[in-house]
Order: structure tokens, then sequence, then C-alpha cells
């Protein structure tokens, strides 16, 4: 296949929409679909006109992990976390919204947890299905996944394999929301492009401050989050406080 086949981007307005595209396997990545898929990130956030970004997978499946039967035939794939190209390294330093439908197993796991936010369909299915084969999870899961949902539901999934659906999902806080069958990819394209709409500077300082508290004290991450918040009070905070005082926004209108 060729890398359009494999990997597919579309762009309209702000947001850019990445579509794995191999459903006769559930969107498994072999190597190169995930190094296709690395450099999709890149190339999103090297794009200053491009704000959000959707990930989701073709034919009614998100991401089934890693291709088996290339792991049947090499071990030496790159850490999907861990290696410096990995497509899951680290966040982007701008919104990734998975669109879930079908099954985010194993690798897939790992797909969705490197999202900020993951929108499912309520026929969606999580799981690290992997745990019978004997492959280890590299994509991240055991980091992103107890800081998510917690460790004791962490382990519960990650020594078990069981399938998780989407309404669990939704109560253990591993999706913020769920939507109708055949509804994912439009609902989070329709969430990009508000998000998309916000000052940038602010909302993008605030993320940042976010992801950095990880692991800090209070005071340590309080204090970034000062200094994440500079350029915002600088070039934003004014500007859209004198909008408010005009009237804009007021009695509940968050536009």
């Amino acid at each position: 296949m060729s890398e359009k086949e494999k990997i597919i981007i579309e762009k309209k307005g702000p947001i850019t929409t990445i579509i794995i595209n191999r459903p006769e396997v559930r969107n498994a990545l072999d190597q190169e679909t995930s190094d296709l898929l690395a450099k999709a990130f890149k190339a999103f956030e090297a794009d200053d006109s491009q704000k959000v970004a959707v990930v989701t997978g073709a034919g009614g499946a998100f991401c089934a992990g890693a291709d088996l039967k290339e792991t049947a035939t090499r071990v030496d794939y790159k850490a999907w976390a861990g290696h410096p190209e990995g497509p899951f390294h680290k966040p982007l330093s701008k919104p990734l919204i998975g669109a879930i439908a079908g099954h985010a197993c194993a690798g897939g796991m790992g797909l969705a947890l490197f999202c900020d936010i993951r929108i499912a369909e309520e026929t969606a299915v999580f799981g690290i299905f992997c745990r019978r084969w004997g492959v280890p999870m590299s994509d991240g899961t055991p980091v992103r996944l107890p800081r998510v949902i917690g460790m004791g539901r962490a382990l519960d999934m990650m020594l078990t394999g069981r399938p998780v659906p989407a309404d669990e999902a939704l109560s253990m806080g591993l999706v913020t929301r769920v939507v109708p069958e055949g509804a994912a990819r439009q609902a989070a394209e329709e969430l990009a492009l508000q998000i998309a709409g916000f000052p940038q500077i602010a909302m993008l300082s605030d993320r940042d401050a976010v992801y950095a508290q990880e692991g800090l004290t209070d005071m340590q991450a309080i204090t970034f989050e000062m200094q994440a918040a500079e350029e915002a009070k600088q070039k934003e905070a004014q500007v859209g406080a004198a909008r408010f005082a005009a009237g804009e926004g007021r009695h509940g209108a968050f536009k």
C-alpha cells in the first residue's frame, strides 16, 4: 500500500483529521503505518494554520493495536511511546481528540490515551487484548491509563485483558463523551472546531499546566502555571476581558 492509502489526512479550516486506513485488519498498525502516523502528527504540529487534530479509524474500527502478523516475524519494532520517534512518545503541542468507533484495544488503547479528549461511540470496546498473546504494552498505556482512571481500575484492565464497553469506559473516566454509533467523527470535529475558536495562547498555556503538574509538588505546579500564563496575560487577557465588559458572551452564551 502507498502512504496515502494507509494514513489519510484531511483538513477543514483549522482542523486536521488523521484517519488510519487499514480496515481489513481493524486498523492495526504495522511498522510502516506507525511511522506514517508519527509523521502525520509531526506535520500537524508544524502547520501553524492547524489548531486541533482528530484521529480516527476507517471502516467502523478505531485501532486494534500492533499488527500481530508482522510481530510474529519481527520483534525489532520501535516502542510507540518510549522511542523518541514513536508516534505516542510525548503529548503533542496542540490538542488531539480521539473519535473512537469499534475496537480500541492493545496499542489502540495507547492511541486513545495519547489523545487529550476521547469521544466514543456507544458500541465501542476497549481492552488490553494482547494479554492473551504475551505482547507487552510499549505504547504508553501502563503509564497513562492509571493517570486517567486510577491505579485499581487500570490494574484490573491490564491484568485481565477484559473488554470494557463504552458505558463502563464513560463511568470510569476513560472516555469523556459517548455518542450514537456512527457519530464519533462528526462529534469530534465539531468539538475540535469549538476549541480552535478560543483564544489559543491561554488555552494552550492552561493545557501545558495540566500536563506539567503530574509529579510536581503543589507549589512547583502552581509556579509553572503562573509562568505558563504570562504570555496570555500580556496578549489575550485584557482584550478578552474588554469583550466581556462590553457585553459579549454573558448569560451562558459560550462562543
